[in-house]
């Protein structure tokens, strides 16, 4: 019986263990203080209201205020939401969401941040940034386009593809070098984003993976960038595993991505 009730306690101790993948959401209201000086700078943001993608955030966000700093930038990591307003928006040119998830922004943070768009502010948004846990209208449409669906699991959730750079001479892709194969966990679009305006820079050979048959798009992108938008608005939904942001290749584009956007 002792063995019993043991083996039902840890049970239920197990059920209530909060999934760190899945923190419950919350909305910010007190902004944090800036550091002093900071202007044209690089706002990083990994605020997950969605699954949390515990891998990589951290590293992720090093690699990415390398980036900023490597480029003569001031950064400013975050999980705090309420940078977005337009006092403190004024001091960056360049928003990262670093696989920011779910509806992390209240309607007034939302109006700011379109607002900064609107003058001519950048965006680089990453990995489940694009996600289905996004359901603003306006995000949605200017940032990702189009619908996640899904991407493999168990034995395929990781995989190696190749790459195929679709706009060779959009900045972005500069110096990229081919053949270019990758293990990422790779995403799946109820559609392709060029039906929407937005402008494909690179799409997955999908005859050099196993998306399966729900996951197949045929043409598949995975980066693009939104020609229509005020500011510079760009889109990877590569980046699950943090070795992929030492890829050097994909250091590329994200160097070359956060200079794109932020002018």
């Amino acid at each position: 019986m002792r063995k019993i009730l043991a083996v039902l306690a840890l049970f239920t101790m197990a059920q209530t263990v909060p999934d760190p993948h899945l923190p419950k959401p919350t909305l910010d209201s007190v902004a944090l203080a800036l550091p002093a000086g900071l202007r044209h700078a690089v706002l990083i943001v990994s605020k997950t209201n969605g699954w949390r993608h515990i891998e990589h955030i951290p590293h992720s966000n090093s690699v990415l205020a390398e980036i900023a700093r490597n480029l003569g930038r001031a950064s400013f990591v975050t999980e705090n939401a309420a940078v977005f307003n337009d006092a403190q928006l004024r001091h960056f040119s360049v928003v990262v969401l670093n696989s920011a998830s779910g509806d992390f922004l209240t309607p007034d943070q939302r109006a700011a941040f379109a607002r900064f768009v609107a003058r001519g502010g950048g965006v680089v948004a990453l990995h489940a940034a694009g996600d289905n846990s996004h359901t603003d209208s306006w995000y949605v449409q200017t940032v990702i386009g189009t619908r996640f669906i899904g991407h493999p699991g168990g034995a395929d959730h990781l995989q190696s593809a190749q790459l195929l750079v679709d706009t060779p001479d959009h900045p972005v892709m500069a110096g990229v070098k081919l053949p270019w194969s990758l293990v990422d966990e790779w995403y799946s679009f109820d559609s392709n984003p060029a039906a929407k305006g937005m402008t494909v820079l690179a799409r997955i050979d999908e005859a050099s993976y196993r998306p399966g048959a729900k996951l197949a798009m045929g043409v598949h992108p995975v980066i693009w960038v939104n020609p229509s938008a005020k500011g510079r608005v760009f889109y990877s939904a590569l980046g699950h595993s943090p070795e992929a942001y030492d890829d050097p290749n994909y250091r590329r584009i994200l160097t070359n991505a956060i200079r794109w956007a932020a002018r």
